[in-house]
């Protein structure tokens, strides 16, 4: 029997490497073949001993490694986000974002796979932030244009717009999630901001709980996000995956709650805090304010059938199930 083939490209970035963890335990592995993708020699976590092809998106030769025949679903978790870069680099983000693109839809066109999921950028939304209620999925564009998310948000705008323009050449169904930040264990606790090297935020204040320290909480305690977690994510795709409900479709990646400031920092204390010594919550309203938001997510609960599986509580508590357990450090 011929397996039906689902590529997933960036697999070994910190979505992919969920995301074939997922697939391991979900999909059934008599009728489907899992090939992860990703630039690096070898795949480097140990939980994944199957097939792994060292692909460069933006070289067309490299496409002639993969499968020519029943290929099925496409995952597309591969692109340049600014939190990895040092410095602003534009030809970069259309380098991948773009072109990189481009030849993973040739390759769709080529071997006629059935459908490609892609994750998209938030960021599009941004100009809606200040009206103060839920994000929807399905509005006209008002990504930023200044900053550096400027750039990358209109490549992966662009790559959206040639992933609707296949569906409509060419028959390829297409599943888009708009990301905000998605929460998860990982060893990294830095990013860039503008170039500029900074803890990212929650595990950072992870760290400070489970030694008991003091915890700073910025700006107006009330504010608050949309807290999704990774693997929440990976139950998005995997039913964008699987789905034959509908062929087309736009989608928030969210819980359609939002979790305040302070609500979390007192979970990052309950959870990781030791009992005798927890951390103390130190108001700091004359810093910044959080982006307040919430998703919008009832198409993906029409269209996918998606329920949230973790609170705020719960992903905290897999979080550090997770960073016990310390699956994700690259070999």
């Amino acid at each position: 029997m011929n397996k039906k083939k689902i590529i997933v490209f960036g697999s070994a970035g910190n979505l992919g490497m969920y995301y074939i963890d997922y697939l391991q335990e979900n999909l059934d592995l008599s009728e489907y073949e899992i090939i992860a993708a990703g630039t690096r020699e070898k795949y480097p976590f140990k939980f994944y001993t199957g097939t792994y092809i060292q692909v460069d998106i933006t070289n067309e030769k490299d496409f002639e490694k993969l499968p020519k025949e029943n290929v099925y679903a496409i995952i597309d978790f591969a692109g340049v986000l600014p939190a990895y870069l040092e410095k602003d680099d534009p030809h970069k983000y259309i380098d991948v974002n773009v072109t990189g693109t481009l030849n993973i839809l040739e390759y769709c066109r080529k071997v006629k796979a059935d459908r490609i999921i892609y994750t998209h950028t938030w960021a599009e939304l941004n100009g809606y932030l200040k009206e103060k209620k839920p994000l929807k999925p399905n509005v006209p564009r008002k990504p930023p244009y200044k900053g550096d998310h400027a750039i990358y948000t209109i490549t992966k705008c662009a790559a959206v717009d040639l992933i609707e323009c296949y569906h409509h050449l060419y028959g390829l169904k297409n599943y888009i999630f708009k990301l905000p930040n998605i929460y998860m264990y990982s060893p990294e606790i830095y990013y860039y901001v503008d170039g500029e090297k900074k803890y990212i935020s929650y595990r950072y204040m992870i760290q400070k709980a489970i030694k008991g320290e003091d915890i700073e909480l910025w700006g107006d305690p009330d504010l608050g996000k949309d807290i999704v977690y990774v693997k929440d994510l990976c139950q998005m795709v995997f039913k964008a995956m699987l789905t034959n409900k509908v062929e087309t479709g736009q989608y928030n990646a969210g819980t359609g709650k939002k979790t305040t400031m302070r609500e979390q920092i007192e979970g990052i204390i309950k959870v990781f805090s030791p009992k005798d010594k927890p951390s103390k919550i130190i108001e700091c309203r004359e810093k910044r304010n959080c982006d307040d938001f919430v998703m919008d997510i009832s198409n993906i609960k029409e269209d996918l059938e998606y329920e949230p599986k973790y609170d705020y509580i719960s992903y905290l508590e897999d979080y550090k199930k997770e960073m016990n357990l310390n699956r994700f450090i690259k070999e």
